[in-house]
C-alpha cells in the first residue's frame, strides 16, 4: 500500500477503474459488475475509482453496492467533481457521451464551490457512503479559471473539514496537471493515457514536478484504451482508431515482449508502475475475467533484457525509469 502525498490515505498499487461497469460503450450486467469488483478484492485490490460521469451515476451505484459488505477501513475509494448531474426527460440514450445507459440525467459543467459540494453529496448518496477518501477535479481542461479559482479551494475546505482525506485533479493531459502540482497543495493527480509505452508526455514535466513536491501520481489508461492490450487493425488509441504508425509501434513492442517470454500487457503495466512518483496504476475492467488477467499481468515479472532492448531500439527513451531502477 502506498500513501498519497502527505495525506493519510493509502492505496493498493493496482487499482480498479469503474468506468467500464458504468456501461462504457457496451452494457455490463449487474452480476458482471459485482463479480468484477469481487474479483478485484480477492486479488488484493484496495483502491477503487469512479465518477458521476461514468454511466450517469451507474458506476457509483454499482461500486457502492459491490463494496457494501467490505470493511470500510480496508479500502480507499475516489470519485470526481466538475460534472454535476441534473434530471432530464429528453429520453434516448447516453451513447453520444460513451455510455450505454438511458439518458435520465444531463451533465452540467460546474466547478463552483456549491457545485463541488452538491456533486459530492450526490456521489455519497449513490455510493451509500458517508465519506470518500479521494476527490478529483474531473477534466477541467476547458474550465481552468473556475477550477483553480473555485473548485480547488472548495476541495481544500472539504479536506480541512475532514470530509475527504486527499484531493487532486484527474485529466487526459499532463500540462495542466503539472500546474496543479506546482501551484496548489493537491495530494495526488490522476494522469490518464499520458504515461504509457506509447506516450511519455508526463515524463517531461509532470512526474519530475510530482517527485519534487512530494505529490503522488495515479496512472490511468496504461493500455491507451486498448492498443497496448491487443494491438491489431481497428484497435483504439485514446478512444479513437489507432493510426497505422501507432499500430506498427505497438506490434513492435508486442514482438519484443514475446521474444523475452512475457506479454505486452505485463510490460505496459510494469512500465507505468516503475516511476517512483507513481502510487498506483488504475485499470478499468468490465468482468471478473478481465480483472483476473490484469492482476496476473501486473504481478508477472518482466525480464530486464526486455527494457534493455526497448531502449537500444529506440522504443523507449533512456531517461524513462524501468522496474529495478531505484532512481530516475
Amino acid at each position: 500500500m502506498n500513501r498519497l502525498g502527505r495525506s493519510a490515505v493509502r492505496v493498493s498499487e493496482l487499482a480498479f477503474g469503474g468506468s467500464a461497469i458504468g456501461n462504457l460503450f457496451t452494457e455490463v450486467t449487474e452480476t458482471q459488475a459485482h463479480e468484477a469488483v469481487a474479483a478485484a478484492w480477492q486479488r488484493g485490490v484496495r483502491y477503487f475509482d469512479t465518477a458521476p460521469h461514468y454511466g450517469l451515476g451507474l458506476s457509483e451505484r454499482r461500486l457502492g453496492a459491490a463494496l457494501r459488505e467490505r470493511p470500510r477501513a480496508q479500502y480507499a475509494i475516489s470519485t470526481k467533481v466538475g460534472r454535476r448531474l441534473e434530471p432530464s426527460d429528453r429520453g434516448g440514450d447516453d451513447l453520444a457521451q460513451g455510455f450505454a445507459v438511458p439518458a435520465t440525467h444531463r451533465r452540467v459543467w460546474d466547478f463552483s464551490e456549491d457545485g463541488v459540494r452538491r456533486t459530492l453529496e450526490g456521489s455519497l448518496e449513490r455510493l451509500g457512503l458517508d465519506h470518500v477518501d479521494i476527490v478529483y477535479l474531473h477534466d477541467p481542461d476547458d474550465h481552468a479559471e473556475e477550477a483553480f479559482r473555485e473548485g480547488y479551494p472548495a476541495l481544500e475546505k472539504l479536506r480541512a473539514e475532514g470530509v475527504v482525506g486527499a484531493i487532486g485533479a484527474g485529466m487526459n493531459q499532463a500540462e495542466m496537471l503539472t500546474r496543479f502540482v506546482r501551484d496548489t497543495d493537491v495530494d495526488v493527480v490522476l494522469c490518464a493515457g499520458r504515461y504509457t509505452l506509447l506516450d511519455q508526455q508526463a515524463l517531461i514535466e509532470l512526474l519530475p514536478a510530482a517527485l519534487d513536491r512530494g505529490t503522488s501520481v495515479v496512472i490511468g489508461g496504461a493500455f491507451n484504451s486498448g492498443l497496448l492490450a491487443d494491438p491489431r487493425p481497428g484497435a483504439t488509441y485514446n478512444y479513437a482508431t489507432a493510426l497505422p504508425e501507432l499500430l506498427h509501434r505497438a506490434l513492435r513492442l508486442k514482438a519484443v515482449a514475446a521474444r523475452h517470454g512475457t506479454t505486452l500487457r505485463a510490460a505496459a503495466l510494469a512500465f507505468c508502475a516503475a516511476h517512483p512518483a507513481v502510487a498506483a496504476v488504475l485499470v478499468g475492467a468490465r468482468s471478473a475475467h478481465e480483472v483476473v488477467d490484469c492482476a496476473h499481468q501486473f504481478a508477472a515479472p518482466v525480464p530486464a533484457d526486455l527494457w534493455r532492448e526497448l531502449r537500444e531500439t529506440g522504443l523507449l527513451p533512456p531517461e524513462a525509469p524501468v522496474p529495478g531502477e531505484a532512481t530516475v
